[in-house]
């Protein structure tokens, strides 16, 4: 009998495709990876959306958890050409009749920025920044005995709870916003628990590294995991759509960089019915509104020392932010929403010609939304105009991205979902199905390797790398 030509066939070319690839690969097998579009990359995909020499990201844009990731900062992207630039601080979080909000890698000046709240808000952080790399590849992990049980426990304990509950504890707005602003990054009800979940751990890697961007824009990231893989010896090839099992070459393992509803269609009677009706209960959650903008000069914002920010949370207030981010979830989209905000081409001046800038805000509506394109666009900029009087005089040209374009863009998207699905108490560490291997399958032969498995959504290829490890024990490949 011939063997598979194939070690292992990754289905899609995102991050997480990419270093399960990566990781395969630097194990000695046989790597193909097969990316549907005529581009690799998934989420972390760059192109000219706006006018000539406006370089906009089409999906992922600052990456705290990509130079944090405790896979990814072991591979030697920088030869592959991956370079971070970075600002003055991480994220800005600007506030009506108030200096914004600044969180730099600085804890103490992040503190002191805080007003009365700040000794407190220092004590939250401080135990998990001792060794911050040791906590995140606890965090990052699926669900397993972790290597600091104690740190972890203590993290898990601020986690639970709400945003709006964590709020409680601070007596101050600016703290309360600086919070409301990374939970918002979970796409859930602030009011629900978890959400504290990603506002803390946003906060943490503000004080590990300031947030950066990837020179010359997201793609670069995917270029250079490309670039990595190919000197491995693994292959890539674009334009080849994947359907249903006939589609793939011989192999001896799968695994699926796609979103669940995907593998249950391709995979079809690979797998028992039961196991792609649990796929199909698979919940994506709310979906992504994104405007990009060609700017004539950086954005007026009131406080000037946002425009040293990576990353600007636009929404104001803690209950601002809030009932902003419970609309989604009650089908509507809110007056005032929050505007997640890059400035790219504040930190990388190759995104623009000379004197001209980007911008790249995006809001959350509800999943499948397909409303009035221009009037939720008029909503974004008069939010941001609050803050930055004058923006819309900066506006050269824009560009829309509704949630079926983020769906046409990456199949991944369902419903214009980017997150690779809902990360509440049911879906955080059982997802897709809850299994003991959240990445293995009925079928020995098939992985899941995306952002629907553990630990979720962020360009950081940590489901990737641990499904990886997955389908090693099945390729009875040597361990590193």
């Amino acid at each position: 009998m011939t063997a598979p030509l194939w070690d292992a066939v990754i289905v899609g070319s995102g991050p997480n495709g990419l270093a399960a690839a990566v990781a395969l690969a630097q194990d000695g097998a046989r790597v193909l990876v097969l990316e549907a579009k005529s581009t690799i990359g998934g989420g972390t995909r760059t192109e000219e959306l706006t006018l000539p020499g406006f370089h906009h990201d089409l999906c992922s844009a600052a990456h705290p958890m990509g130079v944090l990731s405790p896979f990814l900062r072991t591979l030697p992207l920088a030869e592959h050409g991956l370079e971070w630039t970075t600002g003055a601080s991480s994220f800005a979080h600007p506030l009506i009749g108030q200096p914004a909000v600044i969180a730099s890698r600085d804890l103490d000046a992040t503190a002191s920025d805080l007003g009365p709240d700040g000794p407190r808000y220092r004590a939250m952080l401080a135990p998990f920044l001792a060794d911050p790399h040791g906590f995140l590849a606890d965090a990052l992990a699926p669900l397993r005995i972790p290597r600091h049980p104690i740190r972890l426990a203590r993290f898990g304990l601020l986690a639970l709870r709400s945003a709006v509950g964590l709020g409680r504890r601070f007596e101050g707005e600016r703290v309360k916003a600086l919070l409301a602003g990374c939970a918002a990054h979970s796409i859930l009800p602030l009011e629900r628990p978890l959400s504290a979940a990603l506002g803390v751990m946003f906060a943490l890697t503000a004080h590990i590294e300031d947030w950066p961007v990837a020179r010359g824009g997201s793609a670069a990231i995917s270029a250079s995991l490309a670039s990595y893989l190919r000197s491995l010896g693994g292959s890539i090839e674009v334009d080849r759509p994947v359907r249903s099992m006939g589609d793939l070459p011989p192999s001896r393992v799968v695994l699926f960089d796609t979103s669940p509803d995907q593998v249950a269609s391709i995979a079809g009677d690979a797998l028992p019915a039961r196991y792609r009706r649990r796929l199909g209960r698979y919940r994506y959650g709310p979906a992504t509104f994104k405007v990009d903008w060609a700017l004539d000069g950086s954005i007026p914002w009131t406080d000037p020392r946002v425009n040293g920010a990576s990353t600007v949370h636009c929404g104001g207030t803690m209950a601002e932010v809030a009932a902003a981010e419970r609309a989604p979830w009650e089908g509507r989209v809110h007056e005032r929403p929050f505007v997640l905000m890059v400035q790219q081409s504040e930190l990388d001046p190759t995104r623009a010609p000379t004197g001209k800038h980007t911008g790249y805000g995006y809001i959350h509506v509800p999943a499948g939304w397909a409303g009035d394109n221009a009037a939720v666009t008029a909503s974004i900029e008069a939010q941001v105009e609050r803050f930055a009087p004058g923006f819309a005089d900066r506006i050269l040209a824009r560009h829309i991205t509704a949630p079926a374009d983020m769906q046409a863009h990456n199949a991944n998207n369902v419903g214009g979902a980017i997150a690779g699905g809902v990360t509440d108490l049911a879906q955080l560490f059982f997802r897709p199905v809850a299994r003991l291997d959240p990445y293995s399958t009925p079928n020995p032969r098939l992985f899941v390797c995306s952002a629907s498995t553990p630990p979720g959504g962020g360009v950081h290829g940590m489901c990737g790398y641990w499904a990886a490890r997955s389908a090693r024990r099945r390729l009875s490949l040597p361990k590193r």
